[in-house]
């Protein structure tokens, strides 16, 4: 059987990604996980350097308000803040060993278990028919979408969020390269989420995406009739040590299917709906007429 994804500040210690965002909110309750944690230990450097905040906020560019709110874990430190912060206080390497657990603090607790997996992985499959896959999003198209979450999200959230989904895009430039493929629903293509512009923008990066040679994108046109992926979007991940996941999200409620069943039986799905939608170079050549390239 599947397991339900946790959604406790304890998976902040297990998530993956990172982000550059100052003034982040970390997920989960205040004053609980690494980011609380990290803001311990960097009062008491701070403090045992003889420096007030004020001193220290000059010496790593930052203001006196944004250094309490990390030392209180009210915030999420950007990497060159604690990078900086090891230098000044002359820690050795103490608060730059943290970076990356803190820096994980920033994913919702519903994805952190398929983030950290993500980073992990040398293949990875998604299915989308909601929005385009968080992998392939610009900036513009990410922004516009947590944008529209409700309840609303709040301003440094929504950029905390960008920040984190671009960051995950490094997985393209990955060595080794994983193997990378997407179905996209040709619904999808033509919604204009965040205006025209925004879409435009998206369908253009996926032209320059899907070229590279560890990706495939394919389309799954709106006349098919035959359609396999009626159940929903889904992400099938495999890591390095030969792990095969499925990673299924509804409304904010995930699950990871890890038994071998369960995985084996999206994976069919996958490969059928793979046959069904067009082909990657019919794909290509369909997004190149939605943006009306000669």
């Amino acid at each position: 059987m599947g397991r339900k994804v946790p959604m406790t500040q304890g998976e902040a210690e297990r998530e993956a990604g990172r982000g550059d965002v100052v003034g982040a909110s970390p997920e989960g309750e205040p004053g609980t996980g690494v980011v609380v944690a990290f803001g311990r230990q960097l009062k008491l450097l701070r403090t045992r350097a003889g420096l007030d905040r004020a001193e220290f906020g000059r010496r790593t560019g930052y203001a006196p308000q944004s250094v309490a709110s990390f030392e209180q874990g009210r915030r999420i430190p950007p990497p060159r803040f604690i990078d900086r912060a090891d230098e000044v206080l002359g820690a050795g390497g103490v608060l730059t060993a943290l970076k990356e657990e803190v820096a994980r603090a920033q994913y919702p607790a519903f994805f952190r278990d398929a983030a950290r997996l993500e980073a992990e992985a040398v293949a990875l499959h998604a299915y989308a028919s909601q929005a385009i896959p968080g992998l392939l999003q610009t900036e513009e198209y990410a922004r516009s979408v947590f944008g529209m979450r409700r309840p609303l999200l709040e301003e440094e959230t929504v950029e905390q969020r960008v920040a984190a989904r671009l960051a995950r895009q490094d997985i393209f430039s990955r060595k080794p390269m994983p193997t990378l493929s997407f179905v996209v629903e040709e619904s999808i293509l033509r919604r204009p989420i965040g205006g025209s512009a925004v879409l435009r923008g998206q369908l253009e990066h996926l032209m320059l995406v899907a070229p590279r040679r560890n990706v495939e994108v394919q389309v799954m046109p709106n006349d098919r009739t035959d359609h396999c992926g009626l159940a929903g979007p889904f992400t099938l991940i495999e890591t390095r040590d030969e792990r095969r996941m499925a990673y299924v999200e509804v409304q904010r409620d995930s699950r990871l299917h890890t038994d071998r069943a369960t995985v084996r039986e999206i994976e069919e799905q996958y490969g059928i709906l793979r046959a069904q939608a067009l082909t990657p170079s019919d794909s290509l050549a369909f997004i190149e007429d939605l943006l009306g390239v000669e």
